[in-house]
């Protein structure tokens, strides 16, 4: 069956003496597609915005999927699988390009150098949402990675160079010798009811612009558990929330359940695993547990 469609069902029998019988006729409609590709675990729920929209990037696969908001020249969330497959030792591009789908004026010069602001001791720099070290296995699929709107402003020195860049590493070494994580990322800017003040920085490259900071970052991860017909028969996840600050500590420290960042966010994570399984893995707050499934 297709997702929001009626069907009209109804009964019909053929009796002996050659006499065709049929019952009334009823109608159901199916609930619509929870998400734009109901395969791909990796994907929130579907999500009405009058600013974002959904982009998917292809290099002859899937590579990633962003929700991607010109009003914060930022994608709020950026999922994708990644399998080992997904990762090697390719150099990192040269430099950043523009993303051609998407128009010139929605997006952050980045191309012609970092956003050139510093703070706290340190500079804001193109922090990945996609990180080149969960795609430097494919050309393609790398240089995908280096669009300005895959980057946020992400204080370099004791996060993105530091914590962030730690759970990426300990994100990539998780993956499954013979199966694939499905991972979700993002900024924040303010949470579900929050009134947090944002800060806005003014790029080298587009002083015309006012580019927003975020104030927290986020990412779940999601691991599952397949019988002999490829089906899901089990599921675990884990989130991590961090406020957009310098650190000193472990990032293991910061691991939440994703029912907790689906509150902060309003967003609707691995919304293709089955209700049950769903629930179950979400609650899920502790990253060695997430790590030993």
């Amino acid at each position: 069956m297709h997702p929001a469609t009626t069907y009209t069902v109804y009964a019909a029998a053929t009796c002996s003496d050659g006499r065709e019988v049929r019952s009334p006729e009823t109608q159901f409609t199916t609930s619509a597609a929870k998400t734009s590709h109901s395969g791909w675990l990796e994907l929130p729920a579907k999500q009405a915005s009058a600013t974002a929209a959904e982009y998917v990037l292809q290099a002859g696969e899937r590579n990633y999927t962003m929700f991607y908001d010109p009003s914060y020249y930022a994608a709020l969330w950026v999922a994708y699988p990644l399998a080992q497959g997904h990762t090697g030792s390719l150099s990192r591009p040269s430099g950043w390009s523009r993303n051609e789908a998407i128009a010139t004026k929605d997006q952050i010069n980045l191309w012609d150098g970092g956003y050139g602001v510093k703070v706290s001791g340190t500079e804001y720099a193109r922090g990945h949402q996609i990180p080149n070290g969960d795609r430097n296995g494919n050309a393609t699929m790398q240089r995908q990675t280096f669009l300005a709107t895959n980057s946020t402003p992400q204080i370099q020195d004791k996060f993105n160079g530091g914590i962030w860049a730690q759970l990426e590493e300990a994100v990539r070494a998780a993956v499954p010798s013979k199966d694939t994580l499905y991972i979700a990322t993002g900024p924040v800017y303010r949470t579900v009811g929050g009134s947090e003040t944002i800060r806005t920085i003014s790029p080298q490259h587009d002083s015309g612009k006012r580019c927003p900071v975020p104030n927290y970052y986020y990412k779940v991860v999601l691991k599952v558990k397949r019988n002999s017909a490829q089906q899901v028969t089990d599921a675990m996840a884990v989130g991590f929330w961090f406020e957009h600050e310098q650190y000193s500590d472990s990032y293991d420290r910061y691991a939440v359940s994703v029912d907790e960042i689906e509150r902060k966010t309003g967003f609707d994570f691995f919304a293709n695993l089955p209700d049950d399984l769903e629930a179950e893995a979400e609650a899920n707050g502790s990253w060695t547990t997430f790590r030993n499934f």
